[in-house]
């Protein structure tokens, strides 16, 4: 069966035990919350209640940057920092297990699995879902990776992972 995905341009699939491994050239990856120029945009289009911390974290091993974290209270949360380059917010890491917290493309905590990869997938077989726990969605660069847990068929949490963090 053919695997057809133009929408999200992956590059690769990998499979290995429970873990699929998808490479993908779609913008997306980088921006899963969308282009934002400042937390207060951010927060204000999403009309959640977030939480918000400030500080200094480690980029590049080299200097430091000014951070945001924005925490809900189960736990979630999602750091920030605006890039002089990009002039965007980008995310250095979040874990997202509060169901309210949507992606742009709409994915969120709870969604059963065949709802995770119709978002990803225009089609794809339905045996490649069956054994799968873990899906690594990751940026044709490989700088930025989100990292969706299934327990059951229910989409658990949702980790967002950067190469631009290395503290």
């Amino acid at each position: 069966e053919q695997i057809e995905v133009p929408e999200y341009m992956v590059k690769d699939v990998k499979v290995y035990t429970d873990t699929m491994t998808v490479y993908s050239l779609a913008d997306y990856v980088i921006y899963p919350l969308g282009h934002w120029t400042n937390v207060e945009q951010y927060i204000t289009d999403n009309q959640l209640h977030w939480y918000r911390e400030s500080g200094y974290k480690h980029y590049y091993d080299s200097m430091e940057v000014s951070v945001n974290t924005l925490k809900r209270l189960d736990g979630s949360f999602v750091d920030f920092y605006r890039s002089i380059t990009t002039g965007k917010l980008e995310i250095l890491g979040a874990r997202i297990t509060d169901k309210e917290v949507v992606f742009s493309n709409g994915l969120h905590v709870g969604m059963t699995k065949d709802e995770v990869f119709a978002v990803l997938f225009k089609k794809y077989p339905k045996s490649y879902t069956a054994d799968i726990n873990v899906l690594k969605v990751i940026s044709g660069a490989g700088e930025v990776g989100q990292i969706y847990t299934f327990k059951g068929n229910k989409l658990r949490h949702i980790k967002v992972i950067s190469k631009y963090k290395y503290y």
